[in-house]
């Protein structure tokens, strides 16, 4: 783990994303990350789509300004600038936001990048309700778009820890990938010698009676939820799932073999995303499992402070704790 170790929490344009729950964080550990890769790769160039800022690739264009470009507010020509970069020999980092990485730039994803397999890295911020400026900034959708791409590797890190492995990760992973980001102060969830592997997932805490399956910022959530409901006598695991794709659908197989019900957890609307993919998972390994989920709905959200907005749409500790507890009067 790199410096800036402190208390506090993630920050997304002024808001506050409202995870940390008091843990130390990390600031920027994707541009920190980049940055210290950027000394032994010279390969490795840095692009934005005129959101350096809040999208914390700043710590690398300051350490590599002749290897950093500011496209401005296009995201089409971010990626397309990324391919060409790519079949120049470069490794591209590209970041924007994940509504724009997605919506606008979904097919220059699928056919310049992932279509030719190109070694190009999208790292996109505000990832599902982490911002307060309403439906036309909140990325509720992306994974389920972004799996859908063929052959697009499609990354959900859960803390800082994760966002450095998986950033160093990627940057050795000769292809496509879409990674969402958590910026500013982000909380360490993960203990110390936590091992990221691309299409793995990561059982962190065992559990008898229900089984919480979590990706990005709601395993942290996930995890504070178990140890709550440890003192109501209610043993919970928790599966964390990083990776949408490739899915560990073994993982997820003998996860449910071992509890009575299976709780999935996303920040992510609740259809082709995370659910979808246990649910799948499931089916093709011919469990058959009772699956609550958690998760956005499929709507778009409006306006608000984030905390508030979280607390409304389901994704906190207390909301998960609640589900799991009326399990059992269900």
């Amino acid at each position: 783990m790199s410096g800036g170790v402190q208390a506090g929490r993630t920050l997304a344009m002024g808001q506050d994303e409202a995870v940390g729950g008091g843990r130390q964080s990390v600031e920027a550990p994707f541009g920190r990350a980049l940055a210290r890769l950027g000394h032994s790769r010279p390969d490795i160039v840095g692009l934005t789509a005129d959101l350096g800022k809040y999208t914390d690739i700043l710590p690398f264009r300051d350490a590599f300004s002749d290897r950093f470009f500011n496209v401005g507010m296009a995201e089409q020509n971010l990626v397309a600038v990324a391919a060409g970069l790519a079949r120049a020999g470069k490794v591209p980092f590209a970041t924007t936001y994940g509504v724009f990485a997605t919506r606008r730039a979904y097919d220059f994803v699928a056919i310049a990048l992932a279509h030719s397999n190109l070694n190009v890295k999208i790292v996109a911020g505000l990832p599902g309700l982490t911002t307060g400026y309403g439906g036309t900034h909140q990325a509720i959708e992306d994974l389920a778009l972004m799996r859908m791409i063929p052959g697009l590797t499609v990354i959900d890190p859960c803390d800082a820890t994760e966002i450095e492995a998986a950033t160093e990760a990627v940057a050795e992973y000769p292809g496509p990938v879409y990674m969402r980001l958590l910026r500013g102060s982000v909380p360490v969830v993960l203990e110390p010698g936590y091992k990221f592997e691309i299409g793995k997932a990561r059982r962190l805490r065992e559990g008898s009676d229900v089984g919480i399956i979590s990706t990005g910022f709601m395993t942290e959530r996930a995890l504070d939820a178990a140890e709550a409901l440890q003192k109501q006598g209610i043993s919970a695991g928790v599966l964390h799932v990083p990776t949408i794709k490739p899915f560990d659908t073994a993982a997820v197989a003998e996860f449910a073999g071992s509890v009575d019900h299976i709780v999935t957890a996303e920040n992510h609307v609740m259809v082709g995303g995370l659910a979808s993919l246990v649910v799948e998972s499931l089916f093709g390994a011919g469990i058959a499992k009772k699956v609550t989920r958690i998760g956005l709905p499929d709507r778009y959200v409006e306006c608000g402070a984030v905390p508030t907005l979280q607390a409304k749409y389901g994704l906190t500790t207390e909301a998960i704790v609640a589900t799991i507890t009326g399990l059992g009067s269900a």
